[in-house]
């Protein structure tokens, strides 16, 4: 699997794969969409990471990298919308694919690394423990708006 950032050209190869995430469906492509994905690419703080297999996105997550007044004035990151493609999980894809984005936040200096999960199964949370996070050091919360 290739691990890269995503290209101008993965749109519709991403949101195909969101479509797995929460039961999204697949939105039409319009200028709304277009530009959003334009804004989100010309963000340096905004990486989406993406694991391509035979020309297909088959693992993605998406890290922030939020500036900091606090700690030395270094910056954390944060990772949402981590999704391995069905068909491919159990085999390591959505590991290396935090790999590459802990390693955009140790490149951009940060100090550390906030991940949200929906999930209650206790193995994906085994998963992301695996993967060198924990659930004890803080209390996450939500505010639906």
């Amino acid at each position: 699997m290739e691990i890269r950032e995503a290209e101008k050209d993965n749109l519709a190869l991403l949101l195909d794969l969101y479509t797995q995430l929460h039961d999204n469906s697949m939105p039409v492509i319009d200028t709304d969409i277009e530009k959003l994905w334009n804004d989100i690419l010309s963000d340096e703080n905004h990486h989406i990471v993406v694991g391509v297999l035979d020309n297909k996105i088959i693992s993605s997550c998406v890290i922030i990298i939020v500036p900091n007044l606090t700690h030395s004035q270094r910056p954390y990151a944060l990772i949402e919308n981590v999704i391995t493609h069905e068909d491919y999980r159990g085999n390591g894809y959505a590991t290396s694919i935090l790999n590459f984005a802990g390693e955009i936040a140790c490149r951009e200096n940060c100090y550390k690394i906030m991940l949200l999960t929906g999930s209650k199964k206790e193995s994906t949370l085994d998963f992301y423990e695996k993967a060198g996070y924990n659930r004890h050091d803080k209390t996450g919360f939500i505010k639906w708006l």
